[in-house]
């Protein structure tokens, strides 16, 4: 599905101030990386590395796992379609409501795919006959997590099964999360994560999965060489080499969303779902988050995330993620201006 995501930003007939609807760090620095980056403009005059090697060795070192384990790719959602396409026609479950591109891409591959809510309680799943289960934790749009301890505890009693975990807001959470180095213990895991959400560098698209070297090598026979531009080569290098400058101060983060919760919880006419990250799920009571998305950008310059093409949603769910406070209180305005009119 190449439309209908968040910070829909380029499909905006009108300009666009705050942008609630994409789930990315908005208050990273990227001025010294930004230096940088011109200082190596002329790596653009010559062809990357295959396979961003230099990259890959240093996520290896980072992470203590070897580098036929790690398979970098243009986004983590690459990620996604090799891994659809290196096992096609496989048996997939796929967690709902989620990322949408799971099932894109299974179904251009053929897979038979199933699904399952993520309320459900995962000591009951019955994963018999799948070949991969697909799961985004934290969840994409809901925020929703399962603890790592459950986690492993289901990857260990399903042998058969390979899991796909898609841990591209890993960032956003305190909790304890899978780390890279449970691929040496559990062969049955694949992770994807991102270097993008946590750095605001998204339009870069870079991203990487960590497997077994068996997993790693498949998946390396259908990438496409040179796949991995230079430049998103040479700023991931940048962040792994200067983490200190690109620290995202979670928590503080956290306080915010909790706030921006309760005073939306206030409003009469929505409903906020729990969340464990800095974005979350709102639903409407009355009207559709289409014509409030539509409101907030013509009165407000205000982006939302219509969460109506979800599975599992309908056209009543928004997605925001929490922005600075002053603007939190510009979209509180607009949504409560909204909701009177309705």
């Amino acid at each position: 599905m190449l439309y209908g995501h968040g910070d829909d930003f380029y499909n905006a007939k009108n300009e666009v101030k705050i942008n609630f609807s994409s789930n990315v760090w908005h208050g990273a620095n990227l001025d010294k990386l930004k230096e940088h980056l011109i200082e190596h403009f002329d790596k653009l005059t010559r062809y990357p590395e295959p396979d961003a090697a230099t990259l890959k060795r240093l996520l290896a070192r980072r992470y203590e796992i070897k580098e036929e384990n790690i398979v970098v790719t243009n986004g983590s959602i690459t990620a996604f379609y090799l891994l659809a396409q290196a096992w096609r026609g496989a048996k997939s479950m796929i967690a709902i409501p989620s990322f949408s591109e799971y099932e894109d891409a299974c179904r251009l591959h053929e897979h038979e795919i199933s699904f399952f809510p993520t309320s459900d309680d995962l000591s009951e799943l019955s994963l018999e006959g799948q070949d991969f289960c697909w799961i985004c934790n934290p969840n994409n749009p809901d925020g929703k997590l399962i603890h790592r301890t459950e986690l492993l505890r289901l990857i260990s009693a399903n042998p058969q099964t390979t899991f796909i975990i898609d841990q591209a807001y890993v960032a956003f959470t305190t909790e304890d999360m899978l780390k890279p180095s449970d691929v040496k213990t559990h062969k049955n895991l694949i992770l994807v994560q991102s270097i993008s959400k946590a750095y605001n560098i998204p339009g870069l698209r870079i991203g990487y999965l960590v497997a077994s070297p068996e997993i790693a090598e498949k998946v390396n026979k259908y990438i496409i060489p040179w796949s991995v531009n230079a430049i998103a080569i040479e700023a991931s290098k940048y962040i792994l080499i200067h983490p200190a400058q690109f620290t995202l101060p979670i928590r503080k983060w956290q306080r915010e969303t909790a706030d921006f919760i309760y005073q939306l919880s206030k409003l009469d006419g929505l409903e906020v779902i729990p969340t464990s990250t800095t974005f979350f799920l709102v639903r409407l009571k009355k009207g559709t988050a289409a014509d409030l998305k539509q409101f907030l950008l013509d009165n407000y310059g205000i982006l939302i995330r219509d969460a109506s093409n979800f599975r599992g949603l309908d056209e009543t769910y928004l997605r925001l993620s929490t922005q600075k406070s002053d603007e939190n209180q510009i979209l509180l305005e607009g949504v409560k201006v909204w909701l009177e009119q309705q």
